[in-house]
């Protein structure tokens, strides 16, 4: 897994991130503000619709791994377990102190993106595809 190291891949991962958080912060404003459905129907629905693009970024150009995907799905879909529930930890945490707004509720799945990013990321590099080779 040294293809390009922790900065090469923290920069692909954070290319793959824009594809994913555009899909993902879609589906969530879409759902939410659109449809009118619960932020947290909203948020499952828009980490739901990112999982298989997430993973296939993250196999083939993030992480660059050789390793088998029935190998490496099952660890990805328990690191996106743990990063899920620290993302509705800190959804739930930022919407008890924000503004009761549209924008500032906004603002909240935001920062719940960002806990969940960076909790994958890491999960990812040092678990999912760590010591996997690399295409």
């Amino acid at each position: 897994m040294s293809d390009g190291g922790l900065l090469g891949q923290a920069l692909r991962y954070g290319i793959a991130g824009l594809a994913n958080m555009a899909l993902g912060y879609g589906v969530i404003l879409t759902l939410e503000f659109g449809l009118h459905l619960s932020h947290l129907v909203a948020n499952f629905f828009g980490y739901a619709a990112g999982f298989a693009l997430g993973f296939i970024l993250s196999r083939g150009f993030v992480f660059k791994t050789a390793s088998s995907a029935g190998k490496t799905c099952p660890r990805y879909l328990a690191a996106v377990g743990v990063a899920y529930a620290l993302n509705l930890l800190v959804l739930e945490a930022t919407r008890a102190i924000a503004p009761q707004t549209d924008l500032a509720h906004a603002a909240t799945q935001l920062a719940a993106m960002g806990a969940y990013s960076v909790t994958l990321f890491g999960l990812s590099r040092y678990w999912v595809f760590a010591g996997a080779a690399t295409r």
